[in-house]
């Protein structure tokens, strides 16, 4: 029984730091964290360990869910998918010319 608390409390942290995260804390965004909240305390007057188990088992799939989607928008913006990245050349280029003395035409200035 103490291993089932400690792994459905250890779930119930990575969600929220998930959530936290990735959705954010802020005040108009609580309403995620109140929800996951309320949901690990209508657990605990579940008495059906079947369906005690899919709930843990949610909350563990929603949080891979979580950071996986986070991570592929990460691999997105680094692969330069769907991501305006020319001020970020720009400078690339600034920092370039100018590591070896020479300076961008005015056009490629910031």
């Amino acid at each position: 029984m103490r291993s089932d608390a400690f792994q459905t409390a250890q779930i119930y942290r990575h969600l929220l730091k998930a959530v936290k995260k990735h959705i954010g804390n802020e005040e108009h965004k609580s309403h995620f964290l109140e929800f996951v909240t309320s949901e690990f305390r209508n657990k605990q007057k579940l008495s059906d360990g079947v369906s005690v188990q899919q709930k843990i088992k949610l909350a563990r799939d929603y949080t891979f869910l979580l950071n996986s989607v986070h991570h592929q928008k990460d691999l997105l913006f680094s692969y330069n998918i769907a991501v305006d990245r020319s001020d970020e050349v720009k400078r690339t280029l600034g920092k370039s010319a100018s590591s070896v003395g020479l300076q961008l035409p005015q056009i490629y200035q910031p």
